[in-house]
């Protein structure tokens, strides 16, 4: 399975199973941008044009400016509410039946009309292609799909799935022109045409550029004439030293902590200034339950007495991340604390002593971690190093780090060769259940061979039928206190959301929330 979420370094509403969400938009030709065209800098490559392909960041970002959804997230917000459509909801109670209406005048850059039939073979031609680096997992509980008249769809979903408002909110909902896009494979031109705030004019190896849709309909208010991103593919250098020479107006993703923490602290010197939003992209210390050492629950609780979260995110991270102390993060409807109330927030060596005492241990617990740079950034290894220092440093345990590049890492993982090893996450949804439902289970994203029956059989099932999503807290606090109790992963920090920018760029903080949906109609330059 490949996931854009897949593992790398984002409430919903209380709306009962009946509420629908409605909007309006405009159609007099307001949301044309005015302002000056803005340069951007990042360090991901954008992999696909075609939304049935691209599961990265990068794309994401491309997929969010230039095709409308259904739904989308508002800025600041984490309720999906209507863009593409004028008005969705569940029908009937057990989430299984999602009817969408579309808004009227919806046209594509290109002059072609958008209708219900364009929305259903949009999803369709996803779930068909079905490519191996494209968001169709995210619409596999779509059973059918019923388009009546030319403003009307009707999802049939295979089970109860009270989240699917925020999976076609996302990426994965791109709508497409069934006239442009073949229907079996993807578009290979380079080319995107869609319905969104802006359009794609051209897109190569170092840069990409946008103009605004003056056939967009919908409530974004582009606050620019264009954007141009510029790709640096992790050179973490290159792009600081065009940030600080005023080649690009502001850099979002792939400047190194120690980079963001010192422009921060000289930001008037250096003339830029660093914009700070709510991130929820996670790491974890991931255990494999088959393995001999740690698959024994003492070692792991001792492990969690020890580690010291607020060491790592000082001293690796630069303050640029906090600790965590649930797989749920902060800012996330239903987030706990359990590691914490369990297992304190500073290292409880006489505690873990106890613990291994109690299991009979007594000689040093000898334990590998396992790490990779190439997808986490090379401050994974540092990370993972200083955590075999806090376990050695106990006296409990003889702990050294192994590292490898990603692919050999993802095998390795995949044949149980691990026991102990670092993964990543960032949502593709702001919702606890994108936190927790791939996580567990047969054929989970861990790969750790963990599988709780209250969690997959009763906890999972009953929140994925709950469209009141507040209903869900009391199953979702109790499926954390099960992970605190077992410790098939160990929560280590949630990282926050940066963009470093000139000063006369403002607008940056509404593409930093947890949504993480990056707008680039908010961004403005004096």
């Amino acid at each position: 399975m490949n996931r854009r979420n897949q593992w790398l370094a984002a409430p919903l509403g209380a709306a009962t199973a009946a509420a629908l969400l409605s909007g309006c938009g405009s159609t007099d030709g307001s949301n044309a941008g005015s302002g000056k065209g803005v340069v951007m800098g990042i360090s991901d490559k954008v992999k696909a044009t075609d939304p049935a392909s691209g599961y990265d960041p990068g794309s994401w970002v491309l997929f969010n400016n230039v095709f409308q959804s259904l739904l989308s997230f508002p800025k600041g917000g984490t309720t999906p509410e209507p863009d593409a459509a004028e008005v969705c909801g569940f029908e009937g109670t057990d989430s299984k039946t999602y009817k969408c209406t579309l808004r009227g005048g919806l046209k594509f850059s290109n002059g072609h009309s958008l209708t219900a039939k364009d929305v259903k073979y949009s999803f369709e031609r996803t779930l068909k292609i079905n490519d191996e680096n494209g968001p169709a997992v995210m619409l596999a509980s779509i059973a059918t799909i019923d388009a009546p008249d030319d403003k009307t769809v009707v999802f049939h979903l295979k089970t109860s799935d009270a989240t699917f408002p925020s999976k076609i909110a996302s990426g994965a909902g791109s709508i497409v022109d069934h006239a442009e896009y073949p229907a079996d494979k993807l578009r290979t031109d380079g080319k995107a045409i869609g319905s969104g705030v802006y359009k794609l004019d051209s897109i190569n190896d170092k840069s990409a550029s946008f103009s605004v849709n003056e056939s967009y309909n919908g409530k974004a208010k582009p606050k620019n004439s264009g954007v141009t991103m510029k790709f640096f593919n992790e050179d973490q250098a290159a792009l600081k030293k065009v940030l600080e020479s005023g080649d690009v107006d502001f850099a979002f993703r792939g400047l190194a902590a120690k980079d963001i923490a010192g422009l921060a602290s000289s930001s008037g010197e250096q003339k830029v200034e660093v914009v700070q939003g709510t991130g929820a992209e996670v790491q974890h210390l991931v255990f494999n339950i088959n393995d001999p050492v740690a698959g024994k629950i003492h070692i792991r609780k001792a492990i969690a007495y020890l580690v010291d979260r607020e060491a790592l995110v000082k001293e690796v991270y630069a303050g640029t991340a906090t600790p965590l102390y649930s797989i749920v993060p902060a800012g996330i409807p239903s987030h706990t604390t359990p590691f914490f109330d369990r297992y304190g927030g500073t290292p409880q060596l006489e505690k873990a002593k106890a613990v291994l005492r109690a299991a009979n241990v007594k000689d040093k617990v000898k334990l590998t971690l396992y790490s990779t740079p190439t997808r986490y950034g090379p401050s994974t290894d540092q990370e993972l190093q200083l955590i075999a220092k806090q376990l050695n440093d106990s006296g409990l345990f003889e702990a050294d780090v192994k590292s490898a590049e990603f692919d050999q890492y993802e095998k390795d993982i995949q044949a149980g060769k691990y026991g102990v090893y670092v993964k990543g996450w960032v949502p593709d949804y702001p919702d606890a259940d994108n936190f927790t439902q791939p996580f567990f289970g047969p054929d989970n994203v861990l790969a750790n061979n963990y599988d709780n029956k209250e969690i997959t059989g009763t906890i999972i099932p009953s929140t994925s039928a709950k469209s009141d999503r507040t209903a869900a807290n009391t199953d979702y606090n109790r499926l954390q206190d099960i992970v605190a109790d077992e410790i098939p992963i160990l929560p280590l920090w949630q990282g926050k959301q940066y963009a470093v920018t000139r000063p006369n760029v403002t607008g940056l903080q509404w593409s930093l929330d947890a949504s993480t949906v990056f707008r680039f109609w908010e961004i403005s330059k004096g």
